[in-house]
């Protein structure tokens, strides 16, 4: 099998194959995004946000071709695709319009006779290793701010998502980035160490696994360069209380299940008073049952789409049949399909003993997992006990309440009765072991650059 590739994972046929990169295209390219980093960083700030921002226009225009390139690469739906398309759209277009004030210089109070003043000055060349749950959202917020600040970008997309990253640069050349400013690279995990090891290389960002984080924390640790790292969650919702149980329910379900469940800040674990437990379970299982698979290019009412490969759908089934074998009860859904394609049906699963392997396992796919708890208090303990802590949410009638447990959550992004807020202008990322460093909004734009004093004296 061709490593880099378009393979459909409906059918596990694949579509288009990509060779990979030898060692002296990969030093090429490096030679390229050096180059170009001395010339795109001369250029004001305002031009480079006016090519940002026709990278926007060129992703709007050309939304339908988009959302069918990864629909097809990675096996969501063209109506989650779509929406995708339009995410990484604002997040861009974000980023162009705002991301100039964001890095203006300022004056800082000082002691000493003078003028101190801080500013944000791009580093150099940036490699991004990004996952393929979300081809185009994941690069637009590494990519966009970084281009705007003045850095250059080698992107190292995952093996099924060859053509979705070529496309990027494509349209990053036609906005006017010039070439060597954004590339796709398809290279293998050697060649990755030495790019991180390259003194042309000032940073890396990875979106992926804990394994893959830790591994990638540690080359740009030892080559003492500046990494961010978001490396997924178990995150907790809470249900405190509701006075309907079956649309919060329905709310939870479908976040769940959004993208085949291949979400890092998905509501992984569903932690529920146990007054409205029983309900909420029952409404889950209605939920989930009669569903049948579909063709994500054309998905019908009561259809669920592939997930991204076999392996991945066949991961999440040995996953939930080891949680069965650990004392866990799938309540519903759990099929995984006969044949080569990546069709494994949402389920819900309860039960789940707490001192299993299972209960710290993160399942990336379909899965809604249920625990009952009897008191604010145990639903905090629970809530934290998770070696990952990327968001969490807390529901109930009661503000105040839920506020008092959200306050506690030990998460990068903590939310009351909402499940997750997402939009360009919302920072993202974690703590504990999901990592460090934050992408979009505000912050986002300040992970890779240099924060210079400037100071003139009196």
């Amino acid at each position: 099998m061709a490593k880099y590739r378009v393979q459909n994972p409906a059918t596990g046929e694949i579509i288009e194959s990509f060779e990979s990169a030898t060692d002296a295209q990969v030093e090429q390219q490096l030679a390229a995004a050096d180059s170009v980093y001395r010339e795109w960083r001369e250029r004001s700030v305002q031009e480079r946000a006016a090519v940002v921002k026709r990278v926007a226009e060129i992703f709007a225009e050309r939304r339908e071709e988009l959302a069918g390139i990864i629909a097809l690469e990675m096996g969501k739906s063209i109506a989650e695709s779509l929406d995708e398309v339009d995410f990484a759209t604002d997040i861009i277009e974000y980023y162009a319009v705002y991301g100039p004030g964001l890095i203006t210089d300022y004056e800082i109070p000082s002691t000493i006779p003078g003028k101190a003043v801080m500013e944000h000055l791009p580093v150099g060349v940036l490699l991004g290793v990004m996952p393929w749950n979300f081809p185009y959202y994941q690069v637009a917020r590494f990519a966009a701010p970084n281009l705007v600040l003045g850095n250059t970008i080698m992107l190292k997309h995952a093996d099924i998502c060859a053509k979705s990253n070529l496309v990027i640069q494509e349209i990053m050349e036609q906005a006017g980035v010039p070439v060597g400013g954004y590339q796709a690279v398809f290279t293998s995990h050697e060649q990755i160490a030495t790019m991180i090891a390259d003194p042309r290389v000032q940073g890396v960002s990875l979106t992926g696994s804990e394994r893959a984080g830790a591994i990638i924390g540690a080359q740009a640790g030892t080559h003492l360069k500046k990494a961010v790292l978001e490396l997924g969650g178990i995150d907790p919702m809470v249900v405190l209380d509701s006075d309907n149980v079956a649309e919060i329910a329905k709310t939870a379900w479908e976040f769940r299940t959004y993208n085949g469940g291949q979400v890092c800040n998905s509501n992984k674990r569903m932690i529920v008073m146990a007054d409205i437990y029983d309900e909420f379970v029952a409404e889950l299982k209605k939920l989930a049952e009669g569903l049948k698979p579909g063709d994500q290019l054309n998905l019908g009412e009561g259809e669920y789409a592939p997930l991204s490969t076999r392996a991945a759908a066949e991961t999440v089934n040995a996953q939930v049949q080891r949680a069965i074998e650990e004392g866990a009860t799938l309540e519903a859904g759990g099929v995984l399909s006969d044949g080569p394609g990546a069709y494994y049906s949402p389920a819900v699963l309860t039960g789940v003993p707490r001192d299993s392997e299972s209960y710290q396992e993160e399942i990336f796919g379909p899965v809604a997992t249920v625990y009952k708890v009897h008191s604010d208090e145990e639903a905090l303990e629970l809530a934290n006990d998770c070696a990952l802590g990327l968001g969490g949410s807390v529901f109930s009638t009661d503000e105040a309440r839920a506020a008092r447990v959200a306050s506690k959550l030990e998460v990068g992004m903590a939310h009351v009765n909402i499940i997750a807020a997402e939009a360009a202008e919302i920072p993202f990322g974690g703590v504990k072991r999901s990592g460090f460093g934050r992408e979009m909004g505000p912050v986002g734009i300040g992970e890779f650059a240099n924060k210079r004093l400037y100071f003139v004296s009196a």
